[in-house]
């Protein structure tokens, strides 16, 4: 079994089925510690991004305040950078994670890839067609693929001082893009509909635009390079993602209080009901801001495309990777616990629409918002689908579907 049959864009890199593991020997010798623990650690928080998904979209909305606000909050734009981060991942699991394929292996790799990210721009656009209140985030994702596709043959080292540099430049370039596109009404470019049509809205102008986005893929890539076994490399890898959190959002803070008249000229500038914009720093509740001010620059809440705030959530999505890798490899009991929200993280394509079709059916048309028991029936409903799928099948259904779209890459010569 290779390693690249059941990555996808949203999907595991490897199969948690129980019973089914990479080629290996049957028992490890001791002294090694087997590679099935670090991949179903990518299940894991790959598990973890759905649910977050699901609690940005069917859960209470934040701005409701007391414990449940600030659990829902937490979700909101970390849960889909994590997810980015992820398909990074698994764009290396097809084209070779610690080397890669070369020959006619790589030729046929690169054309699986690129089947994928066709898919999955049809497949989101479709779904953004039926008029979804969600802002649908897979054909976003089609286009990173086929974005930082060349990239794939880089190492870790290369991969990562692009992501930086991507995080230090791209969200200046989009400031100034978005002023140069044409205005949509009194509010400004930044007031473009979140899933308006055409490859302008996935670039630069729509929810998960990918001149801030790609960022977070090129990191995943990046990490996906690395040796996860060593305890020492875990350690780096939680230390790293802790020290960028911290920057961002500690940086963020720091610049809205330090820069004189900053939160004033942020308020004055932000559309959208809320809180405070002295919560800026980490939360969107207190509104979005309009691009009117550059100090709008200076934010790290999600979806608010600043270099603090990609910074922010790469730290989150690396230190989260980090911990469920150790989580799943260093306690068993815990390993086993956790067995159901890993399934959900092998097929979180299937995830993700299920969520998407469920908001249609049952006509929620405020989001986020919804009643708490409303998101528990969700994660409920995904998480006892998924543990019995995973009981029989390999992959989820629509991943099975996308491997099959993906066959007539074997015949790439």
């Amino acid at each position: 079994m290779t390693q690249d049959v059941h990555a996808t864009a949203l999907e595991a890199p490897t199969t948690t089925h129980p019973r089914v593991t990479e080629k290996e020997p049957l028992k490890a010798p001791a002294t090694e510690r087997s590679p099935v623990g670090r991949l179903i650690g990518v299940d894991l928080a790959r598990g973890l991004a759905v649910f977050g998904m699901y609690a940005a979209h069917v859960g209470p909305d934040p701005s409701q305040g007391g414990v449940t606000g600030h659990l829902m909050e937490l979700a909101h734009g970390r849960a889909s950078a994590l997810f980015a981060f992820l398909a990074g991942f698994s764009i290396m699991l097809i084209t070779g994670r610690r080397s890669p394929k070369t020959g006619r292996a790589g030729r046929q790799a690169v054309a699986k890839v690129v089947i994928r990210a066709l898919v999955l721009l049809a497949l989101g656009t479709a779904l953004t067609m039926t008029g979804t209140p969600v802002e649908v985030i897979l054909a976003f994702y089609g286009l990173y693929f086929l974005l930082v596709l060349p990239l794939y043959r880089l190492a870790a080292g290369p991969l990562a001082v692009i992501a930086a540099a991507g995080a230090l430049l791209l969200p200046q370039i989009l400031y100034v893009v978005q002023h140069a596109l044409p205005a949509d009404g009194a509010g400004g470019v930044w007031a473009w509909p979140a899933n308006a049509d055409g490859i302008v809205s996935l670039l630069a102008t729509g929810s998960y635009p990918a001149l801030t986005w790609i960022p977070f893929v090129i990191v995943g890539m990046a990490v996906a390079r690395l040796d996860l076994t060593p305890t020492v490399v875990r350690t780096r890898l939680a230390i790293t993602g802790v020290s960028l959190a911290v920057l961002g959002y500690g940086g963020s803070w720091l610049a809205l209080h330090l820069v004189p008249g900053a939160l004033t000229k942020l308020s004055a500038g932000a559309w959208g009901e809320g809180g405070s914009a002295a919560s800026a720093w980490w939360s969107d509740t207190w509104g979005y801001p309009d691009g009117s001010t550059p100090v709008g620059l200076l934010v790290a809440s999600p979806h608010s495309e600043t270099t603090l705030s990609i910074l922010a959530n790469t730290g989150v999505a690396i230190a989260v990777l980090a911990a469920c890798l150790a989580a799943v490899d260093t306690f068993p009991r815990f390993h086993r616990l956790a067995r159901p929200v890993i399934a959900v993280g092998s097929m979180s394509l299937t995830a993700y629409v299920f969520h998407i079709v469920g908001i249609q059916i049952l006509g929620i048309e405020e989001l986020p918002g919804s009643p708490l028991y409303v998101l528990l029936g969700f994660v409920v409903a995904v998480t006892v689908f998924a543990t019995l799928w995973s009981r029989y099948f390999r992959r989820g259904p629509l991943e099975w579907l996308l491997g099959k779209a993906t066959k007539p890459a074997e015949l790439v010569r």
